[in-house]
């Protein structure tokens, strides 16, 4: 049964372990640290030409205002 004084300090003493082991260990980069700026570069090349292509080739209109394309009703009195 601890009391939460040797608690924190257990708790500290194994976070400052951790950090000394990472500290020793050699760093290698991973897969995201070689390739993460490309590929996010990529998919956003991809994004952009499968969009691009979509809103080109489905013949939207992008113009939102209505004049000369609305007629108005006749007047009844």
């Amino acid at each position: 049964f601890c009391t939460s004084a040797s608690l924190y300090h257990s708790l500290a003493r194994g976070i400052q372990h951790t950090a000394v082991r990472q500290a020793h260990r050699k760093y290698e980069p991973n897969f995201h640290d070689k390739y993460g700026n490309m590929v996010l570069l990529g998919g956003a090349a991809v994004f952009t030409v499968v969009w691009g292509c979509v809103f080109t080739q489905a013949g939207i209109e992008w113009g939102l205002s209505p004049v000369g394309r609305v007629t108005p009703k006749e007047w009844r009195e």
